[in-house]
């Protein structure tokens, strides 16, 4: 269990206990020799790396252990650990950067957001010129391979504070895409829809002719969701998505229009039309009336109700996150012909998969070229593989002796998504793989990774389009900041109000031009103004 003492400034302690578990979960091998206390090794410098895990149900002693522990002896560094949870990390780290009294790297883009590096950039080692062939020759190659890397880890100023990653193994269709109830669609004869309109006819069906065959035919939802305060962002992302609404991951509204041209979707002309729409469906009866209400419990209960799902149409990223038990009863759903004869699907690997803030390193470090030699490695295939689903020695991947390697499954029953997270860094830290590598590494077709990489097949056409290139993560100014928190509280919750208003009791047509004008009086235009220069900005460092 978690402990209040275990917050700052502790080593990780590797527990047998824990271990035995862990590796039991990888595959069964056994640790070879004890961990070695290294505290005390004079003659080898020992670096403080914070890093924020979601949840203390993960063991963390994989840090101590594998490629993690590999890589230390490597290069001949101590790695003592500060690990934080992400219940309380907020409060944690707000004490942490006013003390001063900080660790000598951050890990993980979870630890630190933009504001939070933008406020005390001088706190920070600047790490431009570290890049080079002497110290990081890995990162300098994806640089060269992969212009976004380097775009979205270089500041406003042409700097570099923070390293990057660019997760592997991902499908191009990024998002939620939509599922629906297969075993509904049997019991009443209905074909799999391929267009939105077709998708409003069978939902309608769904509620009015007993879908799963209870006898009671009241009792069906058509489609749900939990009120939250980015309940909008997710639906132009899923439900919407027909009438080309797709916007950033950031919940900031911003969206990529035909020509390749940010814009504010909640101002668009296909918003409008996308919002009248689903006021047809909530006339009908198809939402859930507790749509804008239910919090995420309420809703998980009707998805995973005992007996069936009681919802025809869901979303997530595979159909066992989202229904569990009943995920059998759904399949997921092409890409629909939308209101303009396009299929939209959400392209999000600009966003979902790539991020910087994956290590800064604070002016507290001495001897910053060793850590960042040490993170070099981790841009290595072999390297990036081993954070991602755990390690090669820990048993949790197989080398094949061939140059392929068997991720396994856990032998504790557990999913091989929870595994890797539990064995791993998974999501997070200095991560890149080629492309030509991921061919030699065989993922269980029936878990986490390998369904959405099967399913990926159905929708990944559709990335080609330039319509399904999805705004990107941009860097921002510290007044850019500053103002995009100003505006943005009162405007997205002022979207997002209209929004219930117009699905529930219509009107947005009569409504829309005193609509603009509010957002233009609340300073929508200096908000979007401010998206596309760092849109600009973004576009110039890819060059």
């Amino acid at each position: 269990m978690r402990k209040k003492n275990f917050r700052k400034g502790v080593s990780l302690v590797l527990v047998a206990s824990m271990s035995a578990a862990m590796l039991a979960g990888c595959g069964g091998q056994e640790e070879e020799g004890k961990k070695e206390a290294q505290g005390g090794k004079n003659d080898v410098p020992t670096y403080t790396i914070a890093t924020v895990r979601w949840t203390d149900a993960w063991p963390t002693d994989f840090l101590e252990s594998g490629v993690m522990k590999e890589l230390e002896e490597k290069h001949g560094i101590n790695i003592e650990w500060q690990i934080y949870y992400n219940s309380d990390w907020s409060e944690q780290k707000s004490l942490l950067l006013a003390s001063g009294d900080l660790p000598d790297a951050f890990l993980g883009s979870i630890s630190l957001n933009a504001t939070d590096v933008a406020q005390n950039k001088s706190s920070f080692l600047e790490l431009t010129d570290y890049i080079n062939e002497e110290t990081m020759p890995n990162l300098v190659s994806v640089f060269e391979k992969d212009p976004e890397m380097k775009a979205i880890a270089t500041d406003r100023d042409g700097k570099i504070y923070s390293l990057p990653k660019k997760l592997p193994l991902r499908p191009e269709v990024c998002g939620n895409p939509l599922y629906i109830n297969k075993e509904w669609l049997d019991n009443l004869g209905l074909d799999v829809p391929k267009t939105y309109k077709e998708l409003e006819t069978v939902l309608e069906k769904f509620i009015t002719e007993d879908a799963d065959k209870d006898g009671d035919p009241n009792n069906e939802i058509g489609f749900s969701n939990s009120a939250s305060t980015a309940l909008l962002s997710g639906d132009l992302r899923t439900i919407l998505a027909p009438f080309g609404t797709m916007v950033s991951r950031d919940n900031n509204y911003m969206g990529l229009n035909g020509e390749g041209k940010p814009v504010f979707m909640p101002m668009e002309e296909n918003y409008k039309e996308a919002v009248k729409w689903m006021h047809g469906l909530w006339e009908k009866g198809i939402l859930d009336p507790e749509y804008f209400t239910q919090d995420s419990s309420m809703f998980t209960s009707k998805k995973q109700a005992d007996g069936g799902s009681k919802v025809g149409l869901i979303h997530g990223w595979t159909a066992d996150a989202e229904a569990g038990v009943n995920a059998s009863q759904f399949v997921p759903l092409e890409a629909l012909e939308g209101y303009d004869g396009n299929h939209y699907i959400e392209n999000a690997s600009n966003f979902l998969d790539i991020s910087d803030r994956e290590l800064l390193i604070t002016k507290e470090c001495k001897e910053p070229e060793k850590l960042l030699q040490w993170a070099d490695d981790f841009y290595d295939d072999l390297t990036s593989m081993q954070t991602f689903y755990g390690s090669i020695s820990d048993g949790c991947i197989t080398d094949n002796g061939d140059g392929t390697y068997d991720v396994n499954e856990p032998e504790d029953g557990s999913s091989l998504d929870t595994s890797a997270w539990s064995n791993s860094l998974r999501d997070f830290g200095p991560k890149y793989m080629n492309p030509e590598f991921y061919d030699k590494i065989h993922i269980p077709e029936n878990q986490g990774d390998g369904i959405k990489l099967k399913e990926d097949e159905l929708n990944a056409k559709y990335v080609t389009t330039d319509k399904n290139v999805g705004f990107p993560m941009v860097q921002y100014t510290e007044d850019e900041l500053a103002q995009l928190t100003t505006l943005g509280t009162d405007i997205y919750k002022y979207c997002e109000a209209q929004y219930a208003h117009w699905v529930v009791d219509g009107g947005i047509e009569e409504e829309w031009d005193s609509y603009l004008k509010q957002l233009k009086d609340m300073g929508v235009e200096e908000l979007v103004k401010i998206q596309e220069t760092a849109y600009e900005a973004y576009q110039e460092n890819m060059k």
